[in-house]
C-alpha cells in the first residue's frame, strides 16, 4: 500500500482550487484502494511534514506560486520523494509564461506575438516603452502576470487608455507582466496524458492526446476565474462542433507540440485559440491542471469515458517511474 501525500492549498491566490482538486484526488485514490492518501496543506510546515511523513510518493496538487514554479518539485527531490507531474525546471519553465513562449518560438510552435515587462523596469524609465512596444504589437492586447494561473490578473486592452489600468492589475498578481497580440479566433483546450516514466530515448512513447474541448463563456466576453470554475457559468464542447477536421488535427497537434517542446510529463493542459483563417496559436500550457469538478481536464476525461481514477493511477505510475528525479531543462534562464 502507497501512502500518498496529496499536496494541495498553499499560499497562493489559486488555494481555492488547489483544495478543490485535492480533495478529488483524495476521494480517486480512495476508490481505487490501495492507497493510503493523505490530504498535506502545503503551509510553512511541509518540509518537517515530508521529512517525517513516511510517505511513498506526492502528488502535486498545488496551482500557482510554490506548486508550479519549481518549489515543491525541488523540494520532493530535496527529500528523495517521487513526486507527480513535470520534472523542477520544465515546471517552473512552463509556468513562467514568457519564458514557455520563448521556448515555443524556438521548437517552431506557433504562439502570438508578445513582450514583457518587469515592475522594476516600468518604476525606473516610465510606462513610454510600454506604450510605444504595445503600439508596435497592435491593438486589441491581453495583458497577463507572467507568473499567475486562472486567469487571474488578466485584462482584454482595446486601445492605449486602458493600458496603464491593465498593467497596474497585472503588476498586482506579479513583478513582470506579459503583454500579447489578441488573436480573434474559438478557443480550445486540448488534454494530454505523457508517457509513463516520460518519453526518455524510445520514439514510440508518444503521449496521448485526447480531444480538444471548445470554450464558450455564457455570461462573460472571455474565459475568466468565474467562469471556470462556476457550474453553468461556461459551454464546453468535447469534440467541437462544425471545425473542419483537417483543421481540429493541426490544432491539436500544435498542442502535442507545445507538450512536447515543453517537457510536459505526467498530463498536462494546453490552451489555445483557433483563428478565422483555422491557424492554431498556442496561449498557454499548464503543467499542474485542475481536476475539480468544472475543470477542463474533467471535461475531456468524461468526454471519452476516462474515469478520474484511471487518470490518477497513470499519474502515480509515472510519478515512481520517474522516481525523484529532475529533468534540469529551461531553469537555466533569468529575467
Amino acid at each position: 500500500m502507497a501512502r500518498v501525500a496529496i499536496l494541495c492549498g498553499g499560499r497562493s491566490h489559486e488555494r481555492a482550487v488547489s483544495l478543490r482538486t485535492g480533495a478529488r484526488v483524495e476521494q480517486a485514490l480512495l476508490a481505487m484502494g490501495g492507497h493510503e492518501p493523505v490530504l498535506v496543506d502545503a503551509d510553512e510546515h511541509l518540509p518537517e511534514t515530508l521529512r517525517t511523513g513516511a510517505f511513498d510518493v506526492a502528488f502535486i496538487a498545488l496551482h500557482g506560486r510554490g506548486g508550479e514554479d519549481d518549489q515543491v518539485q525541488a523540494l520532493c527531490e530535496l527529500h528523495e520523494l517521487p513526486y507527480t507531474g513535470t520534472r523542477n525546471g520544465p515546471c517552473g519553465a512552463a509556468f513562467h509564461k514568457a519564458r514557455a513562449k520563448r521556448l515555443l518560438l524556438a521548437a517552431g510552435v506557433p504562439t502570438p506575438e508578445f513582450i514583457t515587462f518587469s515592475e522594476h523596469a516600468i518604476e525606473q524609465f516610465g510606462a513610454g516603452d510600454v506604450r510605444e512596444e504595445a503600439d508596435e504589437l497592435g491593438y486589441p492586447l491581453v495583458v497577463k502576470p507572467a507568473r499567475s494561473g486562472s486567469a487571474l490578473g488578466t485584462r482584454f486592452v482595446d486601445d492605449a487608455s486602458d493600458l496603464p489600468r491593465a498593467l497596474i492589475g497585472a503588476m498586482s498578481y506579479d513583478s513582470q507582466v506579459l503583454v500579447e497580440r489578441h488573436v480573434r479566433g474559438r478557443e480550445l483546450s486540448v488534454t494530454i496524458l505523457g508517457p509513463v516514466g516520460g518519453a526518455g530515448d524510445d520514439p514510440a512513447a508518444e503521449p496521448r492526446v485526447l480531444p480538444a474541448v471548445e470554450i464558450v463563456p455564457r455570461h462573460a466576453d472571455w474565459f475568466d476565474y468565474e467562469s471556470r470554475y462556476s457550474h453553468g457559468e461556461t459551454e464546453f464542447t468535447c469534440p467541437p462542433i462544425g471545425f473542419d477536421d483537417e483543421v481540429l488535427a493541426r490544432a491539436e497537434a500544435a498542442a502535442r507540440d507545445a507538450f512536447v517542446a515543453l517537457d510536459i510529463s505526467g498530463y498536462g493542459r494546453v490552451d489555445l485559440i483557433v483563428d478565422e483563417t483555422g491557424a492554431p496559436w498556442i496561449l498557454e500550457v499548464s503543467p499542474v491542471p485542475g481536476l475539480t469538478e468544472t475543470s477542463l481536464v474533467s471535461v475531456s476525461l468524461d468526454a471519452v469515458g476516462i474515469p478520474l481514477e484511471d487518470l490518477v493511477a497513470h499519474v502515480l505510475a509515472d510519478a515512481l517511474a520517474q522516481g525523484a528525479t529532475t529533468a534540469g531543462a529551461g531553469d537555466d534562464e533569468t529575467e
